[in-house]
């Protein structure tokens, strides 16, 4: 398999760990002087089940690693514990992975009400809860939770990125939201207020939310389409946002539909849904899409594909989630590698905060990963792309939110 000069990097390093100086073995729970344990939650059952892939990708990833000869010497143990997107069971399961399991912090944890439930606890006793699988903006708030970071461009950027595009696009628009009732829904109403500014109030003509248990968003979706809006929004999860897509055709509602980048996954939202249903969404890219005949010999994308045949055969490489998992376990690799043998927790999080211009195989060219200690949001770009009944084909430039 094709490996990129960090991955390369990392190997090498692991190669000669075995003759430098280890840390003290117990310094740091979860490590010793052959291993790094780490933890995360998934909802590997549940209404957001569609996101279980990505932790079978992050265990795969760390698996492709330890038979490399894992990180500085040491191999990564990953566990996962399923907490039904349901954020009480995930407070219970955090506790047990940081008091039971003695892990060294927690990673890519799925879920903007679930991290919210265990951010507050895992601040106060300073372990890392790094690269959290989700898009809200709190994650980026290094003075008041300096232990939490995020990975992905927020989903208040994302919206930013959608208003500006409507106010050169369709300056006249009249929009409707669709958004799930918590931060992540919530936080694209603020990036929309952000970039329509003194607009919104006269673009934004009616918004609905809906709870996660809701069985459907069918009567939200109805009552959009009453408001006589031709431009949808729509930040929902893929079971949701699935249930919109249906709705809209079925009703004959056809709006410029721009889509949550977090839910566009082709084999577990917009194939469901149904292709004709799907096709023309507009969303926010900042990862490759694996089924774009344009990517067909993408260096960066082969590695990804060769890599998910040796280790998840099973598993769909253009499911956009399991692109997702490779790109954030490559940039905790990456931190890892940095933190050497002082892999304190003080440190990791260090150098999750000292990110230069770095790369994953798999992100969209003309964006990078930069991060500091004031500076807490790993992406600030994206690129607009249309899903075209095949593959996501991007459009027009890189788009920053700084």
């Amino acid at each position: 398999m094709a490996i990129r000069n960090w991955l390369v990097l990392v190997t090498a390093l692991a190669a000669t760990g075995c003759n430098k100086k280890k840390a003290d073995a117990g310094a740091t729970p979860g490590v010793t002087a052959t291993e790094i344990k780490i933890g995360q939650t998934m909802p590997v059952s549940g209404n957001a089940s569609a996101y279980a892939v990505i932790g079978r990708v992050d265990r795969a990833y760390f698996q492709m690693i330890n038979e490399k000869g894992g990180i500085n010497g040491r191999k990564i143990t990953l566990i996962t514990e399923d907490d039904g997107y349901a954020p009480p069971k995930t407070v219970e399961l955090t506790r047990k992975l940081v008091e039971h399991d003695g892990v060294a912090f927690i990673f890519n944890s799925l879920g903007t009400a679930c991290n919210s439930a265990i951010q507050r606890y895992l601040n106060d006793k300073k372990v890392p809860q790094l690269f959290v699988a989700t898009g809200a903006d709190k994650w980026a708030d290094p003075a008041k939770f300096p232990w939490t970071m995020g990975w992905q461009p927020s989903y208040r950027v994302e919206a930013k990125i959608y208003a500006r595009y409507l106010l050169k696009e369709k300056p006249n628009a009249k929009i409707c939201v669709l958004y799930q009732n918590d931060d992540f829904g919530k936080d694209y109403l603020a990036g929309l207020k952000d970039g329509f500014g003194a607009q919104y109030d006269k673009l934004v003509v009616k918004t609905e939310s809906y709870e996660v248990t809701d069985p459907t968003v069918d009567s939200q979706i109805v009552s959009l389409n009453a408001a006589g809006c031709d431009t949808e929004v729509t930040a929902a999860t893929p079971k949701a946002a699935a249930g919109a897509i249906r709705k809209m055709f079925d009703i004959g509602w056809k709006p410029l539909h721009l889509l949550t980048n977090v839910s566009v996954s082709i084999t577990a939202v917009l194939s469901p849904a149904g292709i004709e249903k799907s096709t023309g969404i507009i969303t926010a890219v900042y990862l490759k899409d694996p089924s774009d005949p344009a990517n067909a010999n993408d260096p960066g994308l082969n590695e990804y594909r060769a890599f998910m045949k040796q280790y998840l055969p099973d598993a769909n490489p253009a499911d956009a989630s399991a692109v997702y998992g490779f790109g954030v376990s490559a940039t905790l690799a990456k931190v890892l590698t940095q933190a050497g043998n002082d892999l304190s927790r003080e440190n990791i999080m260090k150098q999750a905060a000292s990110l230069s211009h770095f790369t994953v195989p798999v992100e969209t060219p003309g964006t990078e990963i930069n991060t500091s200690a004031t500076d807490f949001q790993p992406f600030s770009q994206m690129r607009l792309a249309r899903f075209n009944g095949t593959n996501l084909e991007p459009f027009g430039e890189v788009i920053s939110a700084d």
